[in-house]
């Protein structure tokens, strides 16, 4: 958790604590909710719009926002890091709003959410092979530093032999290719990973 959430939490948590003790909730205009979740006035008046949040209006016509609206804010940005979109997030929530019961309600989020980490956890490997063809090529690269070949001709040229015995990585190979040729001169199509 980083500071902004940490203080949003914080934030929701005393203002909840307030309301349970009797006292009523300090509200807030719609700048200042702006300011404590970082998000712009546009789009509270747009979770407003979705029916994503429902302020309630002083006498003078006001947005006035609570712990509860606090809470939602931050729900909100927590799915929309996780990758959802607005629309789904109205989905989810008409969704559970349909439930007949409680348990069939969490049971809809439940799965969603294990999607969600199932698609998380095969993007985190996929970002993980990422950085490991990076940091290999890097590696590889590492012995161009020293090179004193007249023109990038030679790149393609260039054996194992002088990158420490290593094979040269997809992510540079990739550079000496010349448009619609393989290594080696033929017209064969290269195969895609």
């Amino acid at each position: 958790m980083n500071d902004f959430e940490s203080s949003l939490v914080k934030a929701v948590d005393a203002s909840r604590a307030e309301t349970a003790s009797g006292k009523r909730a300090k509200r807030m205009k719609i700048g200042q909710l702006a300011r404590k979740t970082g998000k712009t006035v546009r789009a509270l008046h747009l979770y407003e719009e979705l029916g994503l949040l429902s302020p309630e209006r002083s006498s003078g016509g006001f947005r006035l926002y609570g712990p509860d609206e606090l809470a939602r804010v931050y729900w909100i940005s927590k799915l929309q890091d996780m990758g959802f979109k607005l629309a789904q997030i109205r989905g989810l929530l008409d969704a559970v709003a349909a439930s007949n019961s409680a348990p069939n309600a969490m049971q809809g989020v439940r799965e969603l959410f294990q999607n969600k980490l199932s698609d998380t956890r095969e993007q985190i490997q996929k970002l993980l092979q990422l950085e490991r063809d990076i940091v290999e090529s890097l590696s590889y690269l590492e012995a161009c530093r020293n090179c004193d070949a007249p023109s990038t001709q030679s790149c393609a040229e260039c054996g194992e032999e002088r990158h420490n015995g290593l094979s040269e990585p997809k992510l540079v190979a990739g550079i000496h290719i010349k448009r619609g040729e393989a290594k080696g001169g033929n017209n064969e199509e290269i195969p895609s990973p």
